[in-house]
């Protein structure tokens, strides 16, 4: 026979172990199970990425509330940087001369506007035609690096967004269809 190891005197106390009273989780009023770490952007777009590591920075070194809404949207999934179109825009910002419209997402054209009003407006991007007929009425087409350079603070800006519940998948969630009050679209 070969050499055995001799059995360990603990080895048959410890089958079974009285349970303490309390075992130990996560206290919930004391802040646990909360999840604080921000939403960072996984687009690969370069771009959007370089703003976002300048907005960063006026966010952290700046007081200005404005540069820290901008950061939080610029990292806002594509779904919640919805399109606003210049009906919309010119609507909002009636009465509002000399301010500049900030829009974290798409201008897009309206052909129902029939006159686009003279704004200067900031924003990731814009459809060929919108940026047209805001340059033809004597507006002006920004982008964030040149905010940063004309309003570092936000101040004189108007912060606007399109509207987040204007997709076609948004009309077949809620209450089933046929149900009272239900105001869902069928799938067909």
């Amino acid at each position: 026979q070969g050499p055995r190891s001799p059995p360990l005197p603990e080895a048959r106390h410890c089958a079974r172990r009285p349970r303490p009273l309390a075992t130990m989780g996560i206290d919930l009023e004391a802040g646990g199970r909360t999840w604080t770490k921000p939403r960072t952007t996984k687009s690969e777009n370069l771009h959007i990425r370089l703003l976002v590591k300048l907005y960063r920075f006026l966010a952290r070194r700046t007081d200005s509330k404005f540069n820290k809404v901008i950061l939080k949207r610029l990292n806002m999934t594509r779904k919640s940087r919805p399109p606003l179109s210049l009906s919309k825009l010119a609507k909002f910002m009636e009465g509002k001369d000399g301010k500049i419209a900030v829009v974290v997402g798409t201008i897009t054209d309206d052909k129902r506007l029939f006159e686009v009003p003279k704004v200067t407006v900031c924003a990731l991007r814009f459809t060929e035609t919108a940026r047209a007929r805001i340059t033809k009425a004597g507006g002006e087409c920004l982008t964030f690096d040149k905010l940063a350079l004309r309003a570092p603070l936000g101040k004189g800006t108007v912060l606007l967004r399109g509207p987040v519940k204007a997709r076609e998948a948004e009309r077949y969630f809620g209450k089933a269809p046929g149900v009272p009050g239900s105001h869902t679209k069928q799938r067909v």
